[in-house]
């Protein structure tokens, strides 16, 4: 197994917590190389990603041509930067994603996160409706500014920061009643959803929910905003999770896997009627901006992606692999009690846990939810890891779900090794005692993080 980091300098200047918390799950590891879906650590061994990064990384770690197109940005030592001049780069990506994107998206404002777009996303509606007032679903997660936690009230990561945004409220994801009962008042400037929900647990909604969504929100003249950051770029077979749906949103928030996972990119594609609202006049043209925005090598990285995603088929690859590694997870884990569901759409899965039947589970499975509801989620994490040498993670709202998200490029051999993998730790689970007593000792070992 990896040897354990010994870097004191982070723990010391950084973030000493998520050190000691790395420590305590046995993950605190070395990485030497990553390239594709393996990660190598310093002492030799592999590692199989099936995070991505939570869905950095579609074209996998370090991409070969990925990286080629950004030595060769640099070695061309042109303008980066400026701030006062056109970056025909950011023009030419700008026309390509909207083309992808379809509908009505035709201007596309760059940054360079997930949570800057949903920013810029949040000004925009305001600016276009002459309304304050947000709506969102649900156990979403829209990123960690506090623009982006005011659409994420009653999650984990809301709480302790004092006041947020006001005038924001949360609707049952899926539910259109409840929407249209906060839509009717007039006072949103927009619904602001991810068309699947990623850190919720993979929902997937209804297929006709996001489109009556939409008509919703047309009728009552709010806009219709999609957060695509972590389900964008093909991670569900198509160029947006939206276009399974029949979706034309007002808005898009795309980033994370468009920056080949090397440099951040991040952009929010808009209709006309949104950037006249915002960028109306000349006295306008720099009314919201980004010392980031549009720099060389982002706009390099988010074009040479958008070529290699689709040069080598990974959004056909993400939706036929991935309907097949559900297949075979639901055939591999259909016998144990504690497996509920298979959920997902492309290549970003779950494995959906409940609360066993049988009364020797039940009550060690009870006694760990008392002492902390990721307990048991975080013993599989740590077991694939350890054990499997499987890189996954629970999902950030719902810890009873495995997020499984491989690089689109993932093997069919990868998704077997995957497969056999959590089949093993699911077999020790319900089967033997030593589970349950490694997560009574992490238990312990947690008491002070």
């Amino acid at each position: 197994m990896p040897i354990v980091s010994t870097s004191t300098s982070y723990a010391e200047r950084v973030n000493p917590q998520w050190v000691r918390l790395l420590d305590v799950l046995q993950m605190n590891v070395s990485y030497e190389r990553c390239v594709g879906t393996e990660l190598f650590t310093t002492d030799g061994g592999r590692i199989l990603d099936f995070l991505s990064g939570y869905c950095v990384h579609n074209t996998g770690h370090n991409h070969p041509r990925i990286v080629a197109a950004l030595v060769d940005e640099l070695q061309r030592n042109g303008p980066n930067m400026l701030q006062s001049h056109v970056p025909e780069m950011a023009g030419e990506l700008a026309e390509k994603l909207c083309d992808r994107a379809g509908g009505g998206l035709t201007k596309v404002f760059f940054n360079s996160s997930g949570s800057e777009g949903v920013e810029a996303a949040i000004k925009f509606a305001r600016a276009r409706t002459k309304r304050n007032g947000l709506l969102y679903a649900q156990n979403a997660f829209h990123g960690l500014t506090c623009g982006a936690l005011s659409l994420m009230e009653g999650t984990t990561w809301a709480k302790g920061w004092g006041p947020l945004l006001p005038e924001t409220k949360a609707v049952p994801f899926g539910d259109l009643e409840a929407l249209e009962s906060q839509l009717k008042t007039k006072k949103y400037a927009a619904y602001i959803v991810e068309p699947v929900q990623s850190e919720g647990g993979i929902r997937v909604p209804a297929e006709n929910y996001l489109r009556e969504a939409q008509a919703l929100c047309r009728k009552y003249g709010s806009l219709f905003v999609l957060d695509e950051v972590q389900t964008g770029m093909y991670r569900t077979g198509k160029f947006l999770a939206g276009h399974h749906f029949g979706t034309e949103p007002d808005m898009v928030i795309l980033a994370k896997a468009l920056s080949g996972g090397l440099i951040p990119v991040g952009a929010v594609l808009m209709t006309e009627d949104v950037y006249d609202a915002v960028y109306g006049s000349i006295d306008r043209a720099i009314i919201h901006t980004s010392t980031y925005s549009e720099n060389g090598l982002a706009m390099r990285a988010g074009l040479t992606t958008l070529e290699v995603l689709e040069d080598e088929q990974l959004g056909k690859r993400a939706l036929v692999a991935g309907a097949a590694l559900r297949g075979q997870l639901r055939d591999a884990l259909s016998s144990y009690e504690m497996v509920k569901d298979i959920p997902g759409i492309g290549m970003l899965s779950g494995i959906e846990f409940k609360a066993p039947s049988s009364l020797t589970l039940r009550l060690a499975f009870e006694a760990f939810q008392h002492i902390h509801p990721g307990l048991f989620g975080q013993m599989v994490v740590m077991r694939m890891f350890k054990n499997e040498h499987i890189l996954t993670q629970i999902c950030g709202n719902n810890f009873m779900v495995l997020k499984v998200a491989p690089p689109l490029n993932a093997t069919d051999a990868e998704m077997d090794t995957f497969v056999a993998a959590i089949s093993r730790v699911m077999d020790v689970v319900h089967s033997s005692k030593t589970f349950w007593g490694d997560a009574l000792a992490l238990a312990r070992r947690t008491v002070n993080i």
